[in-house]
């Protein structure tokens, strides 16, 4: 057997088990030394392959396309500095739970360490950001070794997936001529699994609480009667509608972050508070709203006031549940942890008896939270602020609809405004790291999957990669853009360095004082400027009707936009606080 028949059916079989491990979506980075893998994944006939140029943006649509459809993505690069462009997006993927499987294509060892081109240490690169590293042999193809390469695909697909899904990296050594042959007999290997050459599924149950278990965390609530549930970023479908169930059993309310999928769909309840984080901005408010328990489920929430509102009250009993593992407590108070499956773990509890609840409790929050969407929901004056356009885009969002939304002010904004709603729609973030790279090129990996998207981010997140436009001309991608242009990071303004007026501009505010419409009409998009709610309304409703990339740009003032903010939380503040005087 020659070199290019033992390097095909290598690769072919590799590629041909991730398959039937049910991964479809490959991103392909271009280079030489990844041929064979490349070449492979574009034959499959059941491998959709993406060409992404930018390695940094091909790994961040691949950790959007991850996200949206669930399932890992396989991400395809060339030795070198490109396996270095991925770290970002990997970085990304493990603190937000995404499962991805890099394979990045390296020199053959002889090649390695005696100044031979495009040759780096590629061996563990991503450190601990990966579940998984493993430095396959070089290609042989006998038996044993189809075997071994089958054996490694099915792993990596199961360790991708298995508890908290993540990373993993298989790094090939791959020697010249690097070109391979499909027209071999039986070029993809045996695709029956009784097959020696074959591997068997691997099956993972789900974690449940005993009966024994289930009765000690309702002991720790006997005599707690003000009791608060917390949803913070997620992405199971079906946890929405048990935590609400939940809730209206206990008659507590959900404190429902903006990403946590509890504030759309057909589950709603009244039981769920949107407005949270204007409430417990004020110290007052956080101690009429002293809780005796707080269970939460999820990340984190983006809301800086709920941290507040956890370490002013330390010594409430916290509990975190965890469908598998980690220890997501950054505030370091006493916390309890349940690592069992969340959907079970609400269906349990609802089930067995219910902890006495305060008859006022539910009601306080409902009040309050009523005051605060009163506040926030004042009709725009003659100057469109940013909180205003979020709130048009989540009024004007269709039915069964994707967004996707930037860090910094876009997410808070989106905390802010993001009232409960029949309609479906799933909301995702890359809050792992929370960065601002990557993210015009995840929206479109969440494109990728089939559905358009609406991304909502500012203007130094959008220039940071708009190279990642290219996806959405190369595709043809249905991508709605609204582009809130403060002129530079708008989220310092909130900050004690916005005192700094020596400083402040140059280091924080950083102007970027950019045209963005040639952008968009370079890379073919249809691009809106927007100088009213109204406008903004028609621009995007046109857009959804609209094929391909559609940028809706609105132009805001970062200091302006601050005092609003500020005057709306001073308004709820002073009705709340000033209805006891």
């Amino acid at each position: 057997m020659n070199h290019t028949e033992v390097l095909t059916r290598y690769v072919t079989n590799f590629v041909d088990e991730l398959v039937a491990n049910g991964l479809t979506d490959a991103v392909i980075s271009p280079g030489s030394r990844s041929t064979p893998l490349a070449l492979t994944l574009a034959e499959h006939k059941k491998m959709k392959e993406w060409v992404i140029i930018d390695e940094r943006s091909a790994a961040f649509f691949a950790l959007g396309l991850a996200k949206k459809t669930k399932r890992p993505v396989v991400l395809v690069c060339t030795s070198g500095t490109a396996t270095a462009n991925y770290f970002p997006a990997i970085v990304e993927a493990y603190y937000s739970r995404v499962p991805l499987i890099v394979l990045t294509a390296d020199r053959p060892h002889e090649l390695r360490d005696v100044g031979a081109p495009q040759a780096i240490d590629q061996i563990k690169m991503y450190g601990d950001y990966v579940k998984w590293f493993h430095e396959m042999a070089l290609p042989e193809a006998d038996l044993h070794m189809l075997q071994y390469v089958r054996n490694k695909a099915a792993s990596a697909c199961y360790i991708a997936r298995e508890g908290n899904p993540g990373v993993v990296h298989l790094n090939f050594p791959f020697r010249e001529p690097l070109m391979v042959d499909f027209q071999y007999e039986n070029v993809w290997g045996i695709h029956d699994r009784s097959h020696p050459t074959s591997t068997l599924p691997a099956y993972e149950g789900k974690k449940h609480l005993s009966e024994q278990q289930v009765e000690d965390v309702l002991l720790k609530l006997t005599n707690k009667e003000k009791g608060v549930i917390v949803c913070g970023p997620q992405t199971d479908p079906e946890l929405p509608e048990a935590i609400t169930k939940l809730a209206e059993k206990w008659q507590i309310p959900i404190l429902a972050d903006p990403l946590s999928q509890v504030r759309a769909g057909s589950h709603v309840s009244d039981v769920i508070i949107e407005g949270y984080d204007a409430l417990l901005r004020n110290q007052a408010i956080r101690e009429r709203l002293k809780p005796e328990f707080i269970i939460r489920f999820g990340a984190m929430p983006v809301s800086k006031a709920y941290s507040f509102y956890v370490k002013q009250h330390q010594h409430a009993l916290q509990i975190v549940v965890e469908d598998h593992e980690g220890f997501r407590e950054p505030m370091s108070n006493p916390t309890a942890f349940i690592f069992a499956d969340a959907v079970a773990c609400c269906e349990v509890l609802t089930a067995s008896a219910t902890p006495k609840s305060s008859k006022t409790w539910l009601q306080i929050w409902k009040q309050y939270n009523e005051i605060a969407k009163k506040h926030l929901n004042c009709k725009p004056d003659q100057e469109l602020k940013e909180g205003e356009a979020v709130r048009t885009l989540l009024e004007t969002t269709p039915e069964k609809s994707c967004i996707f939304v930037g860090n910094s002010m876009a997410v808070r904004d989106l905390d802010s405004f993001f009232w409960t709603t029949k309609k479906q729609i799933e909301v995702f973030a890359n809050r792992g790291a929370n960065g601002i790279d990557g993210v015009v090129s995840s929206g479109l990996g969440a494109c990728a999957a089939g559905n358009r998207v609406t991304l909502v981010l500012g203007d130094l997140s959008f220039f940071h990669d708009m190279n990642g436009l290219h996806a959405a001309m190369h595709y043809q991608l249905p991508l709605t853009i609204l582009l809130i242009n403060n002129n530079g990071g708008g989220i310092f303004s909130f900050l004690s360095q916005a005192n700094d007026k020596q400083h402040f501009e140059a280091l924080f505010g950083t102007p970027l004082n950019i045209d963005f419409k040639h952008a968009v009409h370079m890379y073919g998009g249809q691009y809106v400027l927007a100088r009213t709610e109204l406008e903004v309304r028609e621009a995007l409703l046109e857009s959804y009707q609209q094929a391909g990339l559609v940028v809706v740009e609105v132009k805001t003032n970062r200091e302006t936009n601050a005092l609003w903010h500020r005057e709306k939380w001073q308004a709820i503040e002073q009705e709340i606080v000033g209805e006891r005087n």
